[in-house]
């Protein structure tokens, strides 16, 4: 059984992965207001700080039910949400689930999500025990598709004009 509590900090050389707070609202708020950033996601753009407080609400309920789990991205000298990643759409019969990130522009390019995503599957497949992993990712999105491709992910197929890329674990039996 799959259990996020207490909520599980993850650590890197470069960043510190905690959980969402409320305080974090207006840091939220941009990434989720950022057209850069929601440029390849489908997801309803925070039109105000509320949204993103709602948000915040939701993600904890959907942690503390352990049905997903989003980690908060910073950098290991602040405490300021440059991103998020998350394990979602989790299914315990198949082993399986889905990993979903986003960060702000200004801190792309730089290695950081590398770092995430590399310790987020670690978690994912040493910690839930997860089998597979798969992302959904905007052909159009290339530095996405580079990032899965850097982690091991490989192409699946097309759905509803996404393109799935999918990692197995080497520790199935």
């Amino acid at each position: 059984m799959i259990n996020f509590t207490p909520f599980p900090n993850l650590e890197t050389g470069k960043l510190f992965l905690r959980q969402l707070q409320s305080t974090d609202a207006g840091e939220m708020f941009l990434l989720r207001s950022d057209k850069r950033v929601l440029q390849y996601i489908d997801i309803k753009e925070a039109v105000t700080v509320d949204d993103a407080v709602m948000f915040i609400q939701n993600i904890n309920n959907f942690i503390a039910r352990n049905e997903s789990i989003l980690w908060a991205i910073t950098l290991k000298d602040s405490s300021k949400v440059i991103g998020t990643i998350c394990i979602w759409n989790i299914m315990p019969q198949d082993n399986a689930a889905e990993i979903g990130y986003m960060l702000h522009p200004t801190f792309q390019g730089k290695g950081i999500m590398q770092e995430a995503v590399f310790k987020v599957i670690d978690y994912g497949f040493n910690t839930m025990r997860l089998h597979i992993i798969d992302a959904e990712v905007d052909p159009a999105n290339s530095a996405s598709i580079k990032l899965l491709e850097r982690n091991g992910f490989a192409y699946k197929t097309q759905l509803d004009g996404l393109a799935i890329y999918t990692l197995k674990s080497t520790n199935t039996v």
